[in-house]
């Protein structure tokens, strides 16, 4: 079997060498004018698909290229639809609030209860409404397209412009992103170094939202669930159109608060376990290979952008002074972020951090 490998590949070598002086005496018949052209056609065509860098994901990104292409043209598409259907969700909820429950909160509840479910749920709702509007309009930050002498670690191949530390190149949004964590299609919008705040501010007050409704509608989503069953019974209940249309909907509400609950809770965690190491979403890829790639070397990779879970959250709130937690974390607030996501010389100043 190996002898006939053998020969098979001796054949394929002498064909080939036959094939090339077979066109090298052809093509020196050819004239020049028709020559010319030909070596220069060639030349063009090589240098389109080599070089010396080319590998097998060089070539599968090229053959997917239009895929990709698609996905973002779709994605930034498909982002209007999302934000519509986020602000048609959310106002279903509170029209059922206040005209199915509120009401009901009124007469039967007692007065501590009404004053505590009006301040709470209304200052949620403030908090939802504020960091939602603000991360959906607050550019995520892009790096300077003039040239000019900031400190930069690569080069983005698609912008040709330098990228600082912790900068990364969208396709969607076709540029590049100042500590970039994601492409939120809920958003319409980059997760970046200027609205990242903002982005999990929302996600967090939106998950605490949604878990009083779930947790405060439950007796009533019980019984509004018995109720339907009963509608199937013979003789069937009498109940009117309204009461009918009341259970549905507090049946609608509590399944999607407690849906959207579980799920935007999970994501809240996971940005709050990155908020704690000092990392985005796309860090914590890029630190965990290159962790595994030092330990294989024997040695120990730090985060530099790590200051400590306490300081992280300082950072990444803009947490100047104990007064901050309850001004610019507890009530809606527009001050930047630190930094101006080019330069991090903050990190210099670690020991005013660890004073607040």
């Amino acid at each position: 079997m190996q002898n006939g490998m053998q020969l098979f590949s001796s054949t394929m070598r002498l064909l080939l060498r036959w094939l090339r002086l077979c066109f090298r005496r052809g093509h020196k018949r050819l004239p020049r004018c028709v020559r010319e052209p030909w070596s220069y056609s060639r030349l063009l065509l090589k240098s389109l698909y080599f070089n010396s860098l080319t590998n097998s994901d060089v070539v599968m990104d090229a053959l997917f290229e239009p895929v990709f292409w698609l996905v973002d043209h779709l994605t930034r598409w498909f982002g209007v639809v999302f934000v519509c259907l986020v602000v048609i969700l959310t106002s279903s909820i509170l029209i059922i609030a206040y005209f199915c429950l509120l009401p009901m909160v009124l007469d039967t509840y007692s007065t501590a209860w009404i004053i505590w479910h009006l301040c709470y749920g209304h200052w949620n709702l403030v908090m939802i409404v504020f960091h939602y509007y603000k991360a959906t309009r607050t550019s995520p930050g892009h790096p300077p397209q003039i040239k000019c002498d900031i400190p930069a670690v690569s080069v983005c191949k698609k912008c040709i412009i330098p990228k600082p530390a912790r900068t990364h190149h969208c396709s969607i949004c076709n540029s590049c992103i100042l500590k970039m964590d994601h492409h939120c299609p809920w958003l319409n919008n980059c997760v970046g170094h200027f609205n990242h705040r903002y982005f999990f501010s929302f996600c967090l007050f939106m998950t605490l939202g949604c878990i009083y409704c779930s947790i405060s509608g439950r007796n009533l989503f019980l019984d509004a669930y018995r109720a339907i069953e009963s509608y199937y019974q013979t003789p069937a209940p009498p109940f009117t159109f309204r009461d009918k249309m009341f259970h549905k909907s507090i049946i609608y509400m509590w399944v999607l608060t407690s849906t959207v609950a579980l799920a935007l809770g999970g994501l809240t965690l996971w940005h709050a376990m990155l908020i704690s190491r000092g990392e985005t979403s796309i860090e914590r890829h890029i630190n965990s290979k290159e962790t595994r790639r030092m330990q294989k070397k024997g040695k120990v990779f730090r985060n530099p952008f790590n200051y400590g879970r306490l300081n992280n959250w300082k950072v990444f709130f803009g947490v100047e002074k104990r007064s901050h937690w309850l001004t610019r974390v507890l009530l809606p607030s527009s001050h930047p972020p630190y930094g101006d996501g080019i330069t991090w010389d903050f990190t210099l100043h670690r020991k005013d951090l660890m004073a607040v």
